[in-house]
């Protein structure tokens, strides 16, 4: 079994970079020949040290380790072509330093592989966590065609600062997305609270004002225990728009905690919806139901609302310019929310060659008729006859 695992590290690398390892074997010869055919007196089997050098850049331990073991055999092969092998100390002393160089650079590469190894399984958990957290909306939720993304500011985190989810109530569905003062993995504790907080009350029979209100006093609350000094209060908040869609009707009702506004895309045109009535961010002092006014807004079938965090329309270009979301979404007006989503992402990438300033995250929400309960239980009957 160790065989087997063993042999089995060795032929993984070797599928990874067999045309690489060309390098260090040609290196090998080369070296080997020349220092045959040249005069006596000049040595170049010194340099037979590269091979497995270049090889650890590339290839694992084991692969490192046999590159190495020819090179050493090279260097001997020399030796016993002059018939100095075993009568001249250099030549010894050469062979014998470079057998433990190639097996420091094999130490090396175990060491590194090692980390590599510890990195990748951090980096799993660390995703987990972070999906776990941030659960991807599913593509449709009631009469809603649902679809979003999220892009980190930091390289090695998928989530950050930004937040969303959605939960079903008896008569719609309720939204949240929002943004923490800050970004990346620092901001992820207060991201996890709203989170939290808004799962287990959005489904509750509240109106957007009190729902506004509890999750002001729980993101107070974390922020009084975990932000020790007080003079640090002031400079945490999130920014969260809610919205509740029913599942009749086309008045939806909306109130912003101040977020950018949603744009609206509606038979061909797109503009961002107002709020007359925005509540101040969550966190700014345990505001009352009062402070967190409801807007209403009209959003027909064939309609798609798209939300966003300011991390989009912050995104600069290399003169500094910020990304016109609006602008650029006039280009697509009529796209279901996947494609809109996707020339968006692809744009936004160009905007800023890649690198984004902060985090972002984008939902677009499109109005559709209801599906039918009864064709849902024909298609179980004819599939596996039950719903189940």
């Amino acid at each position: 079994m160790g065989l087997r695992r063993r042999f089995g590290g060795l032929w993984q690398p070797w599928q990874a970079s067999h045309a690489l390892v060309l390098i260090p074997l040609v290196l090998i010869a080369v070296i080997t020949l020349v220092d045959i055919m040249v005069p006596a007196d000049v040595h170049l089997g010194p340099l037979l040290v590269v091979a497995p050098a270049l090889t650890a850049s590339f290839a694992g331990p084991w692969l490192t380790g046999l590159v190495g073991f020819l090179a050493v055999l090279a260097q001997a092969y020399i030796g016993l072509h002059f018939g100095v092998l075993f009568t001249e100390r250099n030549v010894m002393v050469q062979v014998l330093a470079l057998a433990a160089l190639s097996a420091m650079i094999v130490f090396f590469c175990v060491v590194r592989e090692r980390r590599r190894q510890e990195l990748a399984k951090v980096r799993s958990v660390a995703e987990a966590a972070q999906k776990a957290l941030l659960r991807p909306l599913p593509h449709r939720i009631g009469p809603l065609h649902i679809a979003s993304f999220y892009l980190a500011a930091e390289e090695e985190a998928e989530i950050g600062g930004d937040l969303y989810t959605a939960t079903r109530t008896a008569t719609g569905t309720r939204l949240i997305i929002g943004d923490v003062r800050g970004k990346g993995l620092a901001a992820i504790g207060e991201s996890a609270l709203l989170l939290g907080a808004f799962r287990e009350t959005a489904h509750q029979n509240l109106t957007l004002p009190v729902l506004a209100a509890a999750l002001d006093r729980s993101v107070c609350r974390y922020l009084t225990d975990f932000i020790e000094s007080d003079r640090d209060i002031p400079e945490h908040f999130i920014t969260a728009l809610l919205l509740e869609i029913p599942d009749e009707g086309p008045a939806t009702r909306m109130t912003d905690c101040g977020h950018p506004p949603p744009l609206l895309l509606s038979q061909g045109h797109v503009a961002p919806v107002p709020s007359p009535h925005p509540a101040p961010p969550l966190g700014m002092g345990g505001m009352g139901t009062g402070s967190h006014p409801v807007d209403e807004i009209t959003f027909e079938f064939g309609d798609t609302l798209l939300l966003y965090t300011d991390g989009v329309t912050e995104a600069r270009d290399r003169n500094g310019t910020f990304y016109p979301l609006a602008q650029r979404v006039a280009r697509w007006p009529r796209c279901d929310p996947e494609a809109l989503l996707h020339h968006i992402r692809r744009d936004l990438l160009a905007h800023c060659s890649g690198h984004l300033g902060d985090d972002a995250a984008l939902i677009a929400i499109q109005r559709t008729p209801v599906p039918q309960p009864r064709h849902r239980l024909q298609i179980f009957s004819q599939t596996d006859g039950s719903p189940g």
